[in-house]
């Protein structure tokens, strides 16, 4: 691919993401994309075949992308805890990183989760991952393995879902040793 349609191909989606972030993808045009863009809607769909089609290439991507990042993250570590720590603290980074994006990832996933093939690596399918492997190998208690991690990434995603809407300002990261101790908590207190 071209360096030229490299840099147009992110002015869109950075154009899109902040839309889709700030208005909701219902409510943002492919005419506002285009304008933002500097671009025609005609240029823009040469492109991109729908708002649709931008909407899943970049979630896909950046999600995917997300999942590798705490994945190797985690590969770093050698206990559960450390890899918990470690994908937390990447999470909070990726977040600080470039809120806006984040913010999509998280509004979004809902109306995309079910297109990703199977087997596709996710964010959840990671912690999930590390938490079913702490359960197998006794440094967390048995416990269902779904609802631990819906506890985890609660933790993780709702202080983020509150920076989103104003309610939290610092850096994510200034949180991520709470998080983490309230995440460990919450896996190994008794069930």
């Amino acid at each position: 691919m071209q360096e030229r349609t490299k840099h147009t191909l992110r002015r869109i989606e950075d154009v899109a993401v902040g839309l889709f972030a700030a208005k909701g993808v219902a409510e943002t045009t492919i005419k506002d994309i285009a304008r933002g863009s500097g671009l025609s809607e005609g240029a823009l769909y040469r492109h991109f075949a729908s708002k649709d089609d931008l909407v899943w290439r970049t979630f896909q991507h950046h999600y995917v992308a997300l999942a590798a990042r705490l994945g190797s993250a985690a590969g770093r570590e050698a206990t559960t805890r450390a890899k918990l720590a470690a994908m937390i603290g990447e999470t909070c980074q990726a977040h600080d990183d470039d809120a806006t994006l984040f913010h999509f990832l998280v509004f979004v996933q809902h109306g995309q989760l079910s297109r990703l093939e199977a087997g596709t690596p996710t964010p959840v399918t990671v912690f999930r991952d590390v938490i079913s492997s702490g359960i197998a190998h006794g440094d967390l208690p048995a416990q269902d393995h779904d609802l631990a991690t819906a506890f985890v990434l609660g933790l993780v995603l709702q202080p983020m879902t509150f920076a989103a809407y104003g309610r939290l300002s610092d850096p994510q990261a200034a949180y991520a040793d709470r998080m983490v101790a309230a995440a460990w908590a919450a896996l190994t207190s008794p069930v």
